[in-house]
This record gives C-alpha cells, sequence and structure tokens, in this order.
C-alpha cells in the first residue's frame, strides 16, 4: 500500500464519520471500482445461471433434443468458470480493500498522535487508542470489505427483476415490491443495533483504559495493598461490558433470524406463485425451474444488503471515534506555532497565571498540590494552557510562548513529568536519542542522577537492551534513568515534576546536590515537596489555591508559613515538632517500598 499522505484533521471531507468513510472511499476508489466490477460479475454470473437451466429444460429436456442440452451444459460451465475464477479475484481484492481502509485510518490515528506529541496522554486514554488500532481498524476495513459484493448484488438483483417481469408480470412486481419491503424492514432491526455498538464501544474503551493502567501501575498497587480494591472495581466494569455486549448479541440475533426468515417467506411464496402457473399451464416446466432458482438465489443478495448495512452501522460507530481523536487540535494554547524565534541566551520564565516568576539561571523548587504542579509544568513548557482563567499565559524573554517557534520552545524548555517513561531499544539510545554526546558525557550525566550504579550492575552497561516501558528495572532507578537523559539533554530550561519521589532519602541528597552543581547557570524548576531538595534550593515558590502566596527559602517559609509548613509536613509524613507522625510512614520509607 502506499504510504498515506499526511492529513489535516479540520478539513471538511473528514470531519464527521459519514465523510470520512466517504474520504477513505475515495482514496481507494480504483481498488474499490475492481471489487464492484469482480462483484458483478460474481453473482451476475450466479444471475443467470436459472436462465441457462430453463432454455435447457425447455429447448432440450422437453423436446428431446441432446445436442442443445450439451450446449447449454457448456454455457453453464463457462459461467461456474467465470463464477470461481471472479469469486477468488474478488474476495483477495475485497480483503485488500479492507486491510488498506483499516491501516490507512491506523496511520492517520498514529500520525496525529506524534503530532500531538506529549498533549496526547492528557487528551486521550491510552485504551481509546489502542481500541481505535484494534477493534476500530477491523470494524472500518470490513465495510470495505463488502462493497463488491453489495454492488454486485444490487445489480443482479435489478437484473433477476426485470428477467421476471418478461416472464411473469406478477412474480416481477412482488419481487419489485417486497425487496425494498425487506430492506426497510432490516434497516429498521438494525437501529437498535446502532445504538447498543455505541454504548458497547465507550464501555470497552474505557474498561480497556482501566486495564492498560492497572497493569502500568501493578507494581504500585502491590506495594500499597490495593489489589482487591481495583480488582473489584475491574470486575464491576467487566460486567458492565459484558451486558452491554449481550445487548448487542441480541441485536444481532434478531437480524439474523429476520436474514433467514424473510428471505425464506420470499422463497415460499415465489415457488407458490410458480407452482399454481404451472398448474395452469401458464409457465413453461423449465419456467417454474427457473423461478425456484430464481427465489433461491435472491436470499444471497438480500443477506449482502443486510450484511451491508449491519457492517456500515459498526463502522459509522468507529469512525465517530476516529474523527474524536482527528479533531483534537495539534497546537496546545500556549506553544501556538508562532512565527517569532526564541531570543538566544538565558531569559526569565513567568507564568501569568499563578504569578510564578522562574528567574534565569536560577534553581528554583515549587511547593504546590499535585494536579496543580504537574498543570503548572504543562505550561511552562507551552503543552498546555488553562483557557478558564484569565492572564494564564506563559512568558519566555518577556514573549508569550504562543508567539514563539514551538520547535525552538521544545529546543529551549525540556519538561519532565512524574511518569519516567523507558523505550525499546538499547540504554544508551534511551539516554542519547540523537547519539550527540559520547560515553564521557553520558556517563557523568548519569552520575548527576545517581544512577551510575544502574549501569554497573549490568553485564553489557549502555549497550544493555531495554524492553518496552523498561519493565526490568524498578520505578526509582527509572526515575533516575529519565533524570540522567534530561540532564544530557541540557536544556535552556528544565522543569522536572517529582524527580525522586521513587528513591531513598540518601540517594535523593545525591541528586539534589549534583543535580544544582551541574545545573550551574542554567534554568531548572523542580516540582517537588521533599525537604532534602527543598534544602537545595536557591529559592523555593509556595503555590496555593493556584496562585503563588510566598517565596523565599525552604528554612524561612517553614519558619513564618503555616501553610507551607503543612504542605511539606503532609508529604513527609512529620508532626509539627518535626517528628514522624505515628500514622503516617517516613519519606525514606515510602519511597523504599514504592522503589
Amino acid at each position: 500500500m502506499r504510504p498515506l499522505p499526511v492529513a489535516d484533521p479540520g478539513h471538511p471531507d473528514i470531519r464527521s464519520a459519514s465523510r470520512y468513510l466517504l474520504w477513505l472511499a475515495g482514496r481507494m476508489a480504483r481498488p474499490l471500482s475492481a471489487a464492484a466490477f469482480l462483484g458483478l460479475l460474481w453473482l451476475g454470473s450466479q444471475a443467470l445461471v436459472p436462465v441457462v437451466i430453463r432454455e435447457a429444460v425447455d429447448e432440450g429436456l422437453v423436446p428431446g433434443d441432446m445436442n442443445t442440452v450439451w450446449l447449454w451444459s457448456a454455457v453453464l460451465l463457462g459461467l461456474g468458470v467465470v463464477q470461481a475464477v471472479s469469486g477468488m479475484l474478488r474476495r483477495r481484492l475485497s480483503m485488500h480493500n479492507a486491510l488498506s481502509a483499516g491501516f490507512r485510518t491506523v496511520q492517520l490515528v498514529v500520525g496525529h498522535a506524534d503530532r500531538l506529541g506529549a498533549g496526547l496522554e492528557r487528551r486521550v486514554d491510552d485504551g481509546e487508542l489502542v481500541s481505535v488500532g484494534t477493534s476500530d481498524m477491523t470494524t472500518i476495513g470490513n465495510a470495505f470489505d463488502v462493497v463488491g459484493r453489495a454492488f454486485g448484488a444490487v445489480v443482479s438483483t435489478i437484473l433477476v427483476a426485470a428477467v421476471l417481469l418478461d416472464q411473469s408480470p406478477s412474480l416481477g412486481l412482488l419481487l419489485i415490491v417486497v425487496l425494498p419491503a425487506i430492506i426497510l424492514t432490516m434497516g429498521y432491526t438494525l437501529r437498535p443495533l446502532h445504538r447498543r455498538q455505541s454504548a458497547y464501544r465507550d464501555l470497552q474503551g474505557e474498561l480497556t483504559s482501566r486495564l492498560t493502567d492497572v497493569v502500568t501501575g501493578l507494581r504500585v498497587l502491590r506495594g500499597v495493598g490495593g489489589e482487591t480494591s481495583f480488582a473489584r472495581s475491574y470486575r464491576e466494569r467487566s460486567q458492565r461490558v459484558r451486558a452491554a455486549g449481550s445487548e448487542v448479541a441480541g441485536a444481532e440475533a434478531l437480524i439474523r433470524a429476520a436474514q433467514v426468515l424473510l428471505p425464506g417467506l420470499l422463497v415460499g411464496t415465489v415457488t407458490w406463485i410458480g407452482a399454481r402457473a404451472a398448474l395452469n399451464g401458464t409457465v413453461t416446466p423449465g419456467e417454474l425451474v427457473a423461478f425456484y432458482a430464481y427465489a433461491a438465489f435472491l436470499v444471497e443478495p438480500l443477506a449482502i444488503f443486510t450484511d451491508t448495512a449491519d457492517r456500515f452501522a459498526r463502522a459509522h460507530v468507529a469512525a465517530r471515534r476516529v474523527i474524536a481523536v482527528l479533531a483534537l487540535p495539534t497546537t496546545s494554547p500556549d506553544a501556538g506555532g508562532g512565527s517569532t524565534p526564541v531570543p538566544a541566551g538565558a531569559h526569565d520564565l513567568v507564568d501569568e497565571h499563578t504569578g510564578l516568576v522562574v528567574p534565569a539561571g536560577s534553581f528554583l523548587v515549587v511547593v504546590a498540590p499535585p494536579a496543580e504542579g504537574v498543570r503548572l509544568a504543562d505550561r511552562l513548557g507551552g503543552y498546555s494552557g488553562d483557557s478558564g482563567c484569565s492572564g494564564g499565559s506563559v512568558r519566555y524573554a518577556g514573549l508569550p510562548l504562543r508567539e514563539l517557534r514551538t520547535e525552538q520552545v521544545r529546543r529551549h524548555v525540556l519538561v519532565v513529568d512524574n511518569r519516567p517513561r523507558l523505550f525499546r531499544g538499547s540504554l544508551r539510545d534511551n539516554l542519547d536519542p540523537h547519539g550527540a554526546a559520547g560515553d564521557d558525557e553520558v556517563l557523568a550525566a548519569l552520575r548527576v542522577a545517581a544512577a551510575e550504579d544502574i549501569v554497573e550492575s549490568l553485564p553489557e552497561g549502555l549497550d544493555t537492551a531495554v524492553t518496552a516501558d523498561g519493565s526490568r528495572f524498578s520505578g526509582g532507578q527509572r526515575q533516575r534513568l529519565v533524570l540522567a537523559r534530561a540532564v544530557l539533554a541540557d536544556p535552556d530550561v528544565l522543569v522536572v515534576v517529582d524527580p525522586t519521589s521513587a528513591v531513598d532519602a540518601h540517594t535523593e541528597d545525591r541528586v539534589g546536590r549534583r543535580l544544582r552543581a551541574a545545573r550551574a547557570d542554567r534554568t531548572t524548576v523542580l516540582v517537588s515537596s521533599s525537604s532534602l531538595l527543598l534544602e537545595r534550593a536557591e529559592r523555593v515558590a509556595f503555590v496555593h489555591d493556584g496562585a503563588v502566596v510566598a517565596t523565599g527559602s525552604h528554612r524561612d517559609l517553614m519558619a513564618a508559613d503555616p501553610r507551607y509548613r503543612l504542605a511539606v509536613q503532609r508529604e513527609t509524613g512529620e508532626d509539627p515538632a518535626g517528628g514522624a507522625s505515628p500514622s503516617a510512614p517516613s519519606a525514606p520509607t515510602a519511597r523504599r517500598s514504592a522503589e
């Protein structure tokens, strides 16, 4: 399949599910047309079989002319060969169309996800993307698989109706009236199926997201004894999905029953009328056989019509999910893809929403509630904006981030969130994705993050293969390796959320000392409530109720601001007197259990 060009999510042709399916059809016009032609040959040759049988009976068997019988038998054989060859080619081409539509959908979604970048996971659940890449792509592909058969069914049905009108006007009129009635009835039965499929798809996406969250955090769940609670919650959600699936299955069972009953009634009616006509002498024996053959043949086109409606109803539900992802804007409110270059040199970074000012070259630690700290880090990096808040923009060098070139903002400001991630490949490639650093530089960055012992314990050192998500490393080890990667990138502004939440106190102290020394004259912002890191900060900013309410040294704030003292003590588990709270483990103990 040819590579799919990058699509604009705002393109009017793919703004809705129906238009998206039409857009896909337009991209695949040639193979779809070829499949339709082969479908016409495949079902058209079957539709002509009753005509050949009628001629063989009336012109050969009844008069006793065996030469005519042999002639029509040869024609029947030829129709069989055409049907077999065209059916084989149609099936192969239909499968190509199904795979093309599915993988084109995946290409679009993955390409758009890549353009969304770090903002993807905050706007789309992991389970939603997994469902698009598995069930939705298959569902959309199945709709395009049936196109060839559907076209052949339409044309062959028209051909049969014309032949019946010529031989028996009453049967032809019956067919013209009954077929649309059957199709409308089947369409009516699809309406509840469409609704139930949509609800089932929503629940399925939620359950998949829940499952990925549980698998990702399984070690933490075991550490805090939360397996039973999450298992109960997952079981409840799973039962809801099962119940929704049963409702979908009930609607499908009704449709399958109608697929057998309604065409069966049509076959019985046509056969009865044909038999009465034969008894009255108004039709020949060959025409009676042909009537029955036509009635039996029409079962297949009717089943194809129903299957087509069913598949496109499912595809419409899946396409709505795809459009929901493609409709996400690729630029955030802050980093808006402006044209102004980022000024060279060190500059202050200002968040007008909270009033936070990060002086150039400073080592600043921000104490904030966990959710607010993550949002602050996102704003500082230009990954999100609080559109509902006035003055929510971020300025760098006095210029709004939305006016600066996004790719330059990404090079100058690096944000590391509180979910450390490693990728499949060697450890060296994980630490230095661009291959721009030598071994000495990599090892120096590892030492800053107190991660040199991790590499020393690996038999192959930096060349050690890392599995997906870095599962061979503990949470604390992944956290330090990701911090080493950020240090090695050496950005002008480094923003890190909870860089030491999963390490012990001794390691945390080393990280604080080394990171400050390594980032001298570079701007560093840590979002953390760790006393050890706060002691190393040049300046501490305390965010309360969405705004910076106090700044200064850690010791001064502990002595002067009870709200700050309470926020730090809540994090470390200390009581106001400085001792450990009897109801909470100490910070080092909690971190060791998490690691």
